[in-house]
């Protein structure tokens, strides 16, 4: 008969190793709900400030819930995790910090929003514009067969820290299990976020998660997969449709940094927005895609709904709903 285990809240550990000491053992089948906490562990409050940005102690980011071993998991198999449940706890914030994120010479100044989600449904950047919650947790792996400490970024074959978002609830996450049991963790919990995650945080929160565990026997996976439920990809829908703006360059990199930068710069033209919220709607709310990668340059696009914006644009006939 399958269970459903309550995962501890004080049991958490900030690297990755194959010589973590589980803290649950589960059959396949079984259920584990896990209370996460946000990837800066509680250091960052509804009260917080930009200001309060220079006091984190980075030692005490990415506490991880795990590990979980799951019984006949073994080398060479796949451990299989579906996803039931996705829970946010009624706010989150999104942080710009010095030296990270896709533009760090550009914002060097940190900065820090404060969403609150009054309605359960959309995180509100003042009046007009409106982010789909849509919670998963940017932080799932499992132990890979090496010897000492990792740390949980970046993200691995293994999986870690991989900000998938569209692994929420319905979703189905498939790892390569290397050492027995496969030793699971999780952490680092979204309320939503873009392809990219473009600033370097979503709407960061703490989490409410259930999964469920199997096993498939021998089964060997060279990297993550997983399997969405129908809608997941487009958490707004195509009401209103997109508009993107494009970077092309013979670099990935440059390509990217240049279709972010237009977003920012579109979205302080049309909507009057700061450099700094245009930043973090495109790293919560916009989608990056490679758009073309067999000519000498790359080109890549940065899509954003129209419908998170629940008035027009301040040019008339120019992007107005």
């Amino acid at each position: 008969m399958p269970k459903l285990h309550l995962f501890p809240e004080d049991r958490i550990h900030r690297t990755w190793n194959r010589d973590n000491e589980p803290v649950l053992s589960v059959q396949p089948g079984d259920s584990v709900f896990y209370e996460t906490r946000d990837a800066a562990d509680n250091q960052i409050t509804p009260d917080s400030t930009s200001e309060s940005l220079a006091d984190l102690d980075w030692a005490g980011f990415y506490p991880l819930a795990g590990p979980v071993y799951v019984q006949g998991a073994a080398p060479g198999d796949t451990l299989v995790i579906d996803v039931l449940d996705v829970q946010h706890r009624g706010w989150g914030w999104t942080a710009i910090l010095p030296d990270l994120g896709v533009l760090p010479e550009e914002f060097g100044e940190p900065h820090l929003r404060i969403w609150e989600v009054h309605d359960g449904k959309f995180a509100y950047m003042g009046e007009d514009i409106r982010v789909p919650i849509a919670p998963f947790a940017g932080t799932m792996g499992v132990a890979a067969d090496v010897e000492g400490d990792l740390e949980p970024m970046p993200p691995r074959h293994v999986g870690g820290n991989m900000d998938a978002r569209h692994i929420t609830a319905g979703t189905t996450l498939y790892l390569p299990v290397e050492v027995d049991g496969g030793l699971f963790s999780i952490g680092d919990g979204h309320l939503a976020q873009g392809d990219g995650e473009v600033c370097v945080s979503a709407i960061e929160g703490p989490l409410g998660i259930a999964c469920r565990f199997d096993v498939i026997k021998g089964q060997r996976l060279r990297a993550p997969e997983i399997e969405t439920p129908p809608g997941s990809l487009t958490p707004l829908g195509d009401e209103g449709g997109f508009f993107a703006t494009m970077g092309v360059a013979d670099d990935l990199l440059v390509a990217t940094k240049a279709a972010v930068r237009h977003m920012v710069e579109r979205l302080g033209d049309l909507y009057d927005m700061s450099p700094e919220d245009a930043y973090i709607l495109a790293s919560v709310a916009g989608d990056l895609k490679i758009t073309e990668v067999v000519d000498p340059n790359w080109i890549v696009s940065l899509y954003m709904p129209r419908a998170a914006f629940l008035r027009g644009s301040n040019r008339p006939g120019r992007l107005s709903e």
